[in-house]
């Protein structure tokens, strides 16, 4: 899925403590009325983003989603069905099937709202999809890359295609005496196809009745960013890096899409975030999480794999994220991965990003954030 210079670098993507919500309440357009569960959502577009503020309960936000979005959301719809109906060589039916009889039942009660609340949205706009659809397109990563792989050694599939987790991404955060300022700077960057990355252009503001105003960027129909980049009004701040060649799947976890936005909601401190991506988690989209606490100046690494998980933390540092993984239990029980290639992407990634932060310590700004992530290919 990685890409040339132009394909899919989404979005460059800088964010620091001076960082605040309300800065994007002059865009703000009237509210639309023709139906209550509309009240207070807009949408509109800036410098090629689309901008969607969603506010209510969990059935307003899903349905305000889906109906805003509806010609949107089916577009994505059919750009995911034919990657992961060509990449595994499975059909749209299977993944609805396992939407509806393996993740839905892990999903928390307000997420399946909110989901279900998407496929009433874009039904009222006479748009033909259910909420297994839904499902299915929010777990388009962790199922097709994740799942399946696991799923074809479970059943000694013949002739299944290689499929290997990806690692399109590049991602620092930074934080004490190594930044301008002394306060937190994260970025990150992202490599997809062009019909992924032509798409992934929305910049979502919910404000939910419960839990914490978020800002991130996503894909319609999606209730997380799955990129991962966002901010909530607690000052907790979260990216991510795949684990490349990770391998693992437990089918009685909850789905990571859950559990990311979950996280990104709820959490008011760096263990909040640890502890809910580490409850129910089932190997999908196995990630190293770059987590930022503005409150504290406080940052960490959280490497969460399936059988082993580790944090690293501190106030005075960086941690940077090139799909490489760091913990030798992770490495050695759940990866295909090899710390000493150094002709490997990973590994020459991770070189050079010790090398830019360590030779710009006390000067990393945003503006330097910026030059880093757009001057090199992850």
């Amino acid at each position: 899925m990685a890409g040339g210079l132009f394909s899919g670098c989404r979005w460059i993507r800088v964010a620091t403590l001076a960082l605040g919500l309300s800065a994007i309440s002059a865009f703000a357009q009237p509210s639309i009325h023709q139906d209550d569960r509309l009240e207070g959502a807009y949408k509109f577009k800036k410098n090629g983003w689309t901008y969607v503020h969603l506010q209510g309960t969990p059935g307003q936000i899903g349905y305000q989603h889906g109906y805003l979005l509806a010609a949107q959301i089916e577009d994505a719809y059919e750009v995911y069905k034919l990657e992961d109906e060509h990449s595994t060589q499975r059909d749209w039916a299977f993944y609805r099937n396992e939407a509806k009889n393996m993740l839905w039942p892990h999903i928390d009660s307000e997420y399946q709202e909110e989901l279900s609340g998407i496929a009433e949205g874009v039904q009222a706009k006479g748009i033909k999809l259910d909420v297994w659809d839904i499902v299915a397109v929010n777990a388009t990563m962790e199922l097709s890359q994740y799942y399946v792989p696991w799923l074809n050694k479970q059943q000694h599939a013949k002739n299944a295609p290689r499929i290997d987790a990806p690692g399109n991404c590049s991602a620092f955060i930074a934080t004490g005496s190594y930044t301008k300022d002394g306060k937190i700077v994260i970025g990150h960057n992202n490599w997809s196809s062009y019909a992924e990355g032509s798409r992934w252009t929305m910049i979502f503001d919910i404000e939910p009745a419960k839990g914490h105003h978020i800002l991130m960027d996503g894909v319609p129909g999606m209730i997380t960013s799955n990129d991962d980049f966002g901010i909530n009004d607690a000052g907790i701040m979260l990216s991510e890096t795949t684990i490349s060649q990770f391998e693992g799947w437990n089918s009685d976890g909850k789905p990571t899409f859950m559990r990311s936005r979950k996280a990104l909601q709820y959490a008011d401190s760096i263990d909040d975030v640890v502890a809910t991506m580490r409850d129910g988690n089932n190997g999908g989209y196995a990630n190293d999480w770059l987590i930022g606490d503005r409150k504290t100046g406080e940052i960490a690494r959280f490497e969460d794999g399936l059988k082993h998980t580790k944090v690293w933390r501190t106030k005075d540092g960086y941690f940077s994220g090139a799909n490489f993984a760091s913990d030798p239990d992770v490495i050695r029980d759940e990866t295909n991965y090899d710390p000493n290639n150094l002709a490997g992407g990973p590994n020459a990634r991770k070189i050079r990003w010790e090398q830019l932060l360590n030779g710009n310590k006390g000067n990393i700004d945003t503006t330097m954030a910026e030059i880093f992530l757009a001057i090199w290919r992850p």
